[in-house]
Order: structure tokens, then sequence, then C-alpha cells
């Protein structure tokens, strides 16, 4: 199944090649829809016991450099695969009903990089999920240097200069992980169970730790290696930017819990600190620059890079709850991002603008498009009773239980995005009439695509615990080598009276007190 789900988007794209341009948007739409429903049977038959892969594919592909074709899902990319697919295939719809220029080479490019994205989230082979990491370049560069808007060609080469450097260092670090193991081993392997059972010396494992975070932190991105954001957001396609902001930086943050934890344990311990002082830093600098800025993406995009920011710390809280928090906060966030960009195409097409300055008014004729997008700014700024809020609760509970201090200084982060996120809902929906304005409802056709996703927030909100339960197994056996017991004291799970509601149970229940 893995295979297939991998697989079938790009096939879909090539033979998108052989049919009509009026026609191709619907067939890519069809394999996307093909990919999102085994993704769905996926889930349905996931064995959330245990936290070891499942369905796994493993084949020789490159025997003289050890290199194998293996795949396997387990509940870290559980709903990251299912997250990817719901996306894309809301994207492809999109971009079905509005027809875009070169549309075999367009739906081709969407369908290469699902494949290369579902591909590095399933990866169990190091130098695979490096190829797989590296293919997402090439259509994200034609899709926004070919269909973007604005200064595209300064943008795609800027963002493909910070990538592409962030790329080879984690190949290099990549062949120097199998190579050095290879005497412990007794051969060159690159897969990542093999790897994690014989870890590098503690020398070795920093540098190596150094250009994985470097390649991750870039992709994320996170405060110092985020330049090329900007430019970046404002000249994707808003269909594109959905996948650009709500899947491409979870491939980061996964590959921190698939590949730096478990194989570099030694290495993650010791900069500890210095990924959570990033973290943090990312957090205060997205979030005061969101609340600075009046272009619509550009409040999104540094909205991301704080989210991403609590995605970090929680990873490097080294606990249990950190971990489930974080795993559960990237799912949401796509879920949160994909509708915010879609809306904001639709206010775009309203106003002729994307300044918030220069918008307003639009509720009084949009009362529907209004409240589905109230719904998605209040999980946005992670209000109790949102799945957003129990990510961030499971993030600075670990946090707490580690580094008291930048727990404190994080939280300074949760007060902040209520003032950007209710700034931006304000301005767009309550303000005056803006002079421009040609307001109208949402369309059936752009509540095919949208309102699917606000139902899917609104479900995650009434049940995180869909995730948890499958996810919570798995990253304390990625956690195992830097925390032996990643488990939450019972103490502190017994306060957590919602522990049914969230479906997190760190102790058994004849243990709770």
């Amino acid at each position: 199944m893995l295979t297939w789900i991998v697989f079938i988007p790009v096939a879909a794209g090539l033979i998108g090649f052989l049919m009509p341009s009026r026609v191709v948007g619907w067939w890519a739409f069809l394999g996307s829809l093909v990919s999102l429903g085994l993704a769905i049977a996926l889930v349905a038959g996931f064995d959330s016991a245990g936290g070891t892969l499942q369905d796994v594919v493993d084949e020789s592909w490159i025997p003289q450099l050890g290199v194998r074709f293996q795949l396997g899902v387990d509940g870290l990319s559980l709903f990251l695969v299912l997250l990817t697919s719901l996306l894309w295939t809301a994207t492809t719809l999109w971009s079905a009903l509005q027809h875009p220029d070169r549309a075999r080479n367009y739906f081709f490019m969407l369908g290469l990089a699902q494949t290369a994205t579902l591909g590095a989230f399933l990866a169990q082979d190091l130098l695979l999920f490096v190829l797989f990491f590296d293919l997402m370049l090439i259509p994200f560069y034609f899709l926004i240097g070919q269909w973007g808007t604005g200064d595209r060609v300064r943008a795609t080469i800027k963002m493909i200069i910070y990538t592409l450097v962030g790329s080879l260092l984690m190949l290099v670090a990549a062949i120097a992980t199998a190579v050095l193991s290879a005497d412990s081993i007794g051969g060159v392997t690159f897969s990542i169970e093999i790897l994690r059972q014989v870890p590098l010396p503690t020398g070795s494992q920093y540098w190596i730790f150094a250009f994985f975070s470097l390649a991750f932190l870039v992709k994320m991105p996170a405060f110092l290696v985020h330049g090329w954001v900007a430019d970046a957001y404002r000249a994707c396609p808003l269909p594109v930017l959905v996948l650009l902001g709500g899947v491409l930086s979870k491939v980061a943050a996964y590959g921190f819990l698939r590949i730096v934890m478990p194989v570099f344990p030694d290495a993650a311990v010791h900069f500890q600190d210095v990924l959570l002082i990033i973290g943090v830093a990312s957090i205060l600098y997205g979030s005061v620059m969101a609340f600075s800025q009046t272009d619509v993406r550009l409040i999104v995009a540094y909205s991301s890079i704080a989210q991403m920011g609590f995605i970090t710390i929680g990873i490097f809280s080294l606990s249990g709850a950190g971990g489930d928090g974080s795993v559960i906060q990237m799912v949401n966030h796509g879920l949160v991002v994909a509708p915010v960009f879609l809306i904001i195409a639709i206010l775009a097409e309203r106003t002729g603008t994307e300044d918030i300055r220069e918008m307003g008014g639009m509720a009084r004729h949009a009362p529907i498009l209004a409240i589905l997008f109230v719904i998605v700014t209040m999980a946005l700024l992670a209000i109790p009773g949102s799945a957003n809020f129990v990510g961030e609760f499971f993030i600075l509970k670990g946090v707490f239980e580690t580094k008291v201090a930048i727990a404190l200084i994080a939280s300074i982060g949760i007060a902040l995005a209520a003032f950007y996120a209710l700034r931006m809902y304000q301005r767009t929906m309550h303000n005056r009439e803006a002079a421009t304005e040609v307001s109208r409802e949402i369309t059936f056709r752009e509540a095919v695509v949208v309102l699917p996703l606000v139902l899917c927030i609104v479900g995650l909100a009434l049940y995180p615990g869909l995730i948890t339960t499958r996810g919570q197994d798995a990253v304390d056996r990625s956690l195992a080598a830097v925390n032996p017991d990643p488990q939450p004291a019972p103490e502190a799970a017994a306060a957590a009276d919602f522990r049914g509601w969230t479906g997190y149970a760190p102790v058994a229940a004849e243990d709770s007190p």
C-alpha cells in the first residue's frame, strides 16, 4: 500500500501529458483522491500498540552502496501522510477549478511534489530520505518560478540557495553516518533502524548533528535561517502556498524525530539548549513580525515561523509530552494554514488586494465566509477547546518538565498569537467596508474545498486523541535514546483529567492516583 500511496500522484501527472488540457486537472485530482483514500485506509488499519513500523516495504535498490528501498509507517508519520494527501487533494481540486496555464506541466509538478513529500515521510533508509527531501525542491522551483507572481525569479533563486545548501550538507552527513558506522555494523548501510542501534562516537555525532539540524532548520524555517521566507511567500501561487506552508515545513520537524533523536542521541542532548533557544527566538520573532505586517500572506508566514518554534521546543524538551505535542501540532498547523491561504485567495479576488488596510466589511455581505474564517482564526491562536490548544498544552507541559525558564518565555508567544490573529480577522471582516469592495458570499465551488478542511479542524478539536493514541508509543521510542524514561511523571498525568478526550495516557489507569 505504501508504494501505491507514494507513486500514484506522479504517475497520474505523467499520464496527464497524454490527455486534453481541459481535463488534465480533474485527472490529477482523481490521482490525489486515490492517494487520499489509501491514506485513510492506512489510518483505519493502523495498530497503535507498540510504536513499531507497519506496512514495511524493504527491497534491494543499490546493493553496492548498501542502499535499500525501505518504506514504513508508524505513529510519527501516520497522520503526516494523511495531512499531505488531504492538502494535496484540496490544492489539486482548487487548481482544477481555476484552470491554470500550461496545465499539464502544472499538475505534473504538483504530483511530483506530492510523491517526494510522501516518500520523505515514509522512507526508512537514510539516503532514500535525503533523495526524497531534495526532490521536493525541483517541483517547487518550477511551481513558484513559472506560476508565481511579482519578483518570482528572485524569490525562487533565494529559496533554492538556502534550501540547497542545507540539503547538500545533509547528504554529506548521511554518507558520513553510513561510512563511519560500517566497522561497527559490519558493512555500509543506510537503514535508519540499524544505524540507531549502533550510535557513532560523540565527536562524530556533534558535527553530523549540526549538518542535519541546519538543513532541517532552513526548511522549517527557523530564526536566523528564514531569509528566503518573505520573498517566497509573496511570489508563490496561493494554492501552492497551502503546500509550502502546510506540509513542507513539517518534513523538517519530522526529520528531527525520525533521524536526529534516535541516530544522534548524544548530540541531541548536548545541543538541547541551543535548539531550545532557536525555538524560543523563532516564537518571539515570528509573533512580533506577524503583528507588524499588513500583507496577509506575510502575517501567516511569520506566524508559521512562530508555530514551528513551538514544535522545535517541544521536540527538544526531550520529554514524551513535548514530543507528543509536537506531532499533533504539526498536523494542526497544516490543517489551519491550508484554509487560511485559500480564504486569503477568496479575499484577494473580492477586494483586489492582499493588504489588510484596504480590506474590510466582508462579514456584512458574506456571513458564512466570516464564520468559516473565525473558526480558522480561533484555531490559529490556539483558543482553549481547539486542537491547537491541546498541542501547545502538551508542548509547554513537556518544556516545563525540563526547562522552566524556556517554557515561561515561550508562553509569551501564546499572548502574541492572539494579537496578530484577531487583528487579521478584524481588519478583513469587520472594519469599515473598503471602497473597492465587491462583497459576495463564498461560492459553492470555493466551499467544496474550504469547508472539508474547516470540518477537519473542528473534528480534531473534538477528539485530538485520534492522533495522540496512535503516536505516543512511536514518540517514546524515538526519544528512548536521549531519555530512557520519556513518559510524564504520574503526578503530572493525574492533573490532566481530560485524558479520555486527548487520548494521552502516560500511565496505566490502575496506577493513577
